[in-house]
């Protein structure tokens, strides 16, 4: 039987997304873009979805633009934001734990002439506002700061850091990536205080290659891709409808089950309390989200768990599945212990995640541990 819980990298689509794509794939296929019929249809349902998923974000249909991923809303989030401020500043704040899409946009700023600061993360491997506060500058144009981190769960209070930048009179935009954040940490776009919200469908159930970048009303920011004028202007290329679809029906399905947040917060406590009784010297590595946890196992190294697992089918990952390899940076910026690090392994809840799957995953790191970690 298999046990999937690498749901931080991705997550299986539910029913509800893939029926909604099918029926936009063979029924509602034409271009949004056409006046006849068809395009009339693809049209509305464009609208139609736009509308569920703004409510899920808790922000106007209109400041939501569908982009392909999380990756491409974050650079253009960041290299757009920085870009509209540059004639204020060219001071940017983030941190050292940021996902790639971010850290890589910020290089490319580096390289435009950008000075960018990189926070250090406190021992939870959260950013602390004072840290913020203290890096502010009259010259900040831009803070990007991740919500939730891909790799720990560490969780950053983005409304905090808002009032913060808010209190200080400061210029600068505030981008926060909240891709592990959505539909599992409870915020709304209208109230946190961000100017730009990146999020992405194929963390919530949707497919890959869509997500969605919240713009609040009056910012303008330079599109990212240039052509036609899909999205009011803002993002070009013909709009992908299926997958568009079936993100407003994911957003729908996560909302209906409420009680799923619990679930994997409560999935959560269980795996430390069964593995930090079974396994001594067990390490939690930073957290705070429902849905992710990053534990080290003494005496092994992550591949080899990760090797055993999957042997009984259980699946979970080393750190972020866009690095393919290497050490966490994430980790490296926590502090933590070189030989700590690379005993990693990354645990991800989903709404779907079973009793049978803590079970499975808890008594299968116990006997790598018993059979492997002292051979």
């Amino acid at each position: 039987m298999e046990h999937y819980l690498d749901n931080a990298a991705t997550t299986k689509v539910c029913n509800e997304a893939a029926q909604a794509a099918l029926d936009a794939m063979t029924s509602i296929y034409g271009n949004p873009g056409s006046t006849h019929t068809l395009g009339r249809a693809a049209r509305a349902l464009m609208d139609s979805s736009r509308k569920k998923v703004s409510c899920a974000l808790g922000c106007s249909p209109s400041e939501l633009v569908f982009t392909s991923c999380g990756s491409e809303s974050d650079n253009w989030a960041i290299i757009s934001g920085a870009e509209s401020m540059r004639r204020k500043g060219k001071h940017i704040i983030s941190s050292e734990t940021e996902h790639d899409a971010v850290r890589k946009s910020l290089d490319e700023l580096e390289s435009r002439g950008f000075e960018v600061t990189r926070l250090k993360p406190d021992t939870t491997g959260a950013v602390s506002v004072e840290a913020l506060r203290n890096a502010l500058r009259p010259d900040t144009v831009l803070v990007s700061l991740m919500m939730v981190n891909n790799e720990t769960g560490s969780v950053t209070d983005i409304a905090a850091v808002a009032e913060v930048i808010s209190e200080a009179s400061s210029i600068a935009l505030l981008h926060t990536d909240a891709v592990q954040a959505f539909m599992k940490v409870p915020f709304k776009a209208s109230t946190l205080g961000a100017d730009m919200i990146s999020i992405s469908g194929h963390k919530i159930h949707a497919p890959k290659g869509i997500g969605a970048l919240y713009i609040r009303k009056g910012l303008r920011i330079k599109p990212y891709i240039t052509g036609g004028g899909q999205e009011e202007g803002r993002r070009a290329g013909t709009e992908p409808v299926p997958q568009v679809a079936a993100f407003a029906a994911a957003c729908e399905a996560a909302a209906k089950d409420a009680a799923a947040v619990l679930r994997m917060t409560s999935f959560r406590s269980e795996i430390i309390e069964r593995l930090s009784a079974s396994v001594p010297g067990l390490s939690i590595n930073g957290g705070g989200a429902p849905h992710i946890l990053s534990i080290s196992v003494p005496g092994m190294r992550s591949e080899v768990l990760m090797n055993f697992l999957e042997a009984r089918q259980i699946y979970v990952s080393k750190s972020s599945a866009c690095k393919r390899g290497g050490r966490s940076h994430v980790l490296e910026a926590m502090g933590i212990d070189p030989k700590r690090i690379d005993g990693a392994i990354r645990i991800g809840l989903s709404r779907y995640t079973t009793e049978d799957d803590i079970f499975a995953l808890c008594n299968g790191i116990t006997d790598a541990w018993s059979t492997l970690a002292h051979s």
